[in-house]
């Protein structure tokens, strides 16, 4: 609960995951049936990228604010939502990307716990009648708000990683979504500080059978120090037809913008069970 995004909006891990779930969406629209999108981690919605938490760590400075003069056409999408969203002044949060992509016959679900984050992310939306913000756990939140009566839809899951076990609650709720909601696309954000967890974590979602499962991986250094966020990674389970080779552009193309020469920088798209 001390964990608060306001402080790294716009980094490098968010580059990759909104430019990726952004992806994700623009597959989910390509049939008029409507779908649903349950944020699990949603936040304050929409970050002020002037406010002291933004210029205390100046995370955006070397991640989206590197990328906003870029002509990479697999950036092309991620950049015009930004713009749209008024950044560079302000960075929109994954609930106020997702909305803004959302058709009329779309809705949204987003989960705060944090109270005052909660009451943001509640009056960003107040009155919008696609969005239902909740204050909830959010692994409650992910039995009690699926299957989606739609269908079909996305489930993203963004832990803070602040306490121990976030690994395991990802692999259990994926696993159980696998079973309960089969059409659902389940996107799950992890950090890569060094590989040992990462391995371990691919392992057990192996294990319990999730599958098909791709992992996307972007990493600004050697991950070797636990001590610092060397990458971050999706793993994606039921991945659309065309996201992999689409994340395949978005990120080599977010790691040339980013101009992470250090040794050891890289991306990989994985899959861990075709």
């Amino acid at each position: 609960m001390n964990y608060r995004h306001a402080f790294h909006a716009g980094n490098h891990a968010d580059c990759l995951k909104h430019a990726l779930l952004l992806s994700l969406l623009a597959a989910l629209k390509r049939k008029p049936t409507p779908f649903a999108v349950l944020d699990t981690h949603a936040g304050c919605g929409i970050y002020d990228l002037a406010a002291s938490e933004a210029n205390r760590t100046g995370e955006a400075a070397r991640g989206a604010l590197r990328l906003a003069d870029g002509t990479n056409p697999a950036l092309a999408p991620f950049l015009e939502a930004l713009k749209q969203a008024g950044f560079p002044a302000f960075y929109p949060g994954s609930p106020a990307l997702i909305r803004a992509a959302l058709r009329p016959q779309d809705r949204l679900m987003a989960v705060e716990l944090h109270a005052e984050d909660h009451a943001r992310l509640k009056a960003h939306f107040k009155r919008d009648p696609q969005v239902a913000v909740h204050k909830r756990d959010a692994w409650e939140a992910l039995r009690a708000l699926t299957p989606f009566p739609e269908k079909r839809g996305l489930v993203l899951i963004d832990p803070p990683f602040e306490r121990e076990g976030d690994y395991g609650r990802i692999t259990d709720a994926m696993a159980m979504m696998r079973h309960r909601f089969r059409a659902a696309i389940i996107a799950a954000w992890y950090p890569i500080k060094h590989r040992a967890p990462v391995r371990g974590f691919h392992h057990a979602l192996m294990e319990a059978g999730v599958a098909p499962l791709l992992a996307a991986e972007l990493w600004l250094r050697e991950p070797t120090d636990p001590q610092r966020l060397n990458g971050s990674g999706l793993v994606v389970a039921n991945p659309p037809q065309g996201f992999a080779d689409a994340a395949a552009e978005i990120l080599p193309a977010i790691l040339a913008g980013l101009g992470a020469a250090e040794a050891g920088a890289g991306t990989a798209i994985t899959w861990l069970k075709p």
